[in-house]
């Protein structure tokens, strides 16, 4: 589809939801729950106590993503297209409205999303390639190649020295630092007679990114990292399996059989106790003890899910449960369903928008 044709789209659904009452002048409140639907091709913000959508922007065709500056004033949403598309959508979550898109360019078929250090990170999986967006400055300051097959979701620590990101159809996790290197300069005993050893003085310090590739199982997609950073588990859609890698060793440690077929998005609990994996063709939310590393609950929510997002200030869980067109709530106390948000057709990214 060409650009001109995702204008049109964007401003006939924007058309569709003004004159059809649906984008309300209500504010936003302190912190919104915000929500993709992949059919209709808008991003619903909604309010998480009462669980009303308060308003509704249109986005590029096929938008899997969203994420909130950290300001909570703008969301990003990635316009994926299997890989082909190259834009990410830009909303005013204060003014409700859609804003110009980023053009991503060559780094094609973003996916994954990240906001930290004011910046937006992302993976680009036709380029096999994790990028960086600088909306200050309005543009892309760093770009990592993977050399692997979908690179797909992301996860970027506070700290910016370390990405991890899955490669689905490579089997494999990426490890990128951002590390130190040794110093240029002549070897030890190469240096002229009376200079001190060590590089020249004032030299600066020689920083650069590597990576580390890990095979995991077959269709590694959904993961996420422990809430104490210690070890990384991924769900791997075609073989069934769950893979645990030590991020101090950076080696799988463990596999688990936990034959869910099709996994998606895998989430653990803010206490890191429970890991929330969702299934596009399950009819269950699979939720397994960490301490254990086997089942411990089914929830069935429909027939297939995929994002996940954690309320811990509500202790809920909100999962977008795709092919049934609704967004689950789950009690974390009771770990059943207790509600459920009409946010449009098959919904799939969520995300939160905090106003500080």
């Amino acid at each position: 589809m060409r650009i001109g044709s995702q204008w049109l789209l964007r401003g006939m659904i924007l058309l569709e939801l003004v004159c059809g009452g649906i984008v309300f002048a209500q504010g936003a409140p302190p912190q919104a729950l915000l929500a993709l639907s992949k059919r209709d091709h808008t991003l619903a913000i909604v309010d998480p106590t009462s669980l009303r959508v308060i308003a509704k922007a249109p986005v590029g065709p096929d938008p899997h993503e969203v994420i909130a500056s950290s300001d909570g004033k703008i969301a990003y949403v990635s316009i994926y297209g299997g890989g082909r598309y190259h834009s990410l959508s830009v909303i005013d979550l204060v003014a409700q409205k859609s804003l110009p898109d980023i053009d991503t360019g060559a780094l094609n078929g973003p996916h994954g999303l990240v906001f930290t250090g004011g910046k937006v990170w992302f993976t680009a999986e036709g380029a096999k390639a994790v990028a960086r967006y600088d909306p200050a400055s309005a543009r892309f300051d760093w770009i990592m190649g993977t050399g692997q097959n979908r690179t797909h979701m992301l996860y970027v620590t506070p700290d910016e020295k370390k990405v991890y990101t899955t490669n689905v159809s490579s089997a494999t996790v990426s490890i990128l630092e951002y590390v130190e290197l040794p110093p240029m300069g002549p070897p030890p005993g190469a240096q002229p007679a009376g200079a001190p050893p060590g590089p020249p003085p004032g030299a600066a310090r020689r920083m650069d990114w590597n990576q580390t590739v890990i095979s995991v199982g077959k269709g590694a997609e959904g993961f996420d990292v422990t809430p104490d950073g210690r070890e990384l588990w991924t769900a791997n859609a075609l073989d069934g399996t769950i893979s645990i890698v030590d991020l101090a060793t950076k080696k799988v440690t463990s596999t688990l059989e936990a034959k869910i077929f099709d996994a998606n998005r895998l989430k653990f609990t803010p206490d890191g106790r429970l890991a929330f994996i969702s299934s596009l063709r399950g009819t269950d939310l699979v939720i397994y003890d960490t301490a254990s590393r086997k089942a411990y609950k089914r929830i069935p929510i429909g027939h297939g899910a995929a994002g996940i997002l954690m309320d811990p200030a509500r202790k809920r869980v909100f999962v977008a449960c795709t092919a049934d067109d609704y967004v689950a709530v789950i009690d974390l106390k009771t770990l059943e369903v207790a509600g459920r948000v009409d946010v449009g057709g098959e919904p799939d990214g969520l995300a939160w928008a905090v106003t500080p």
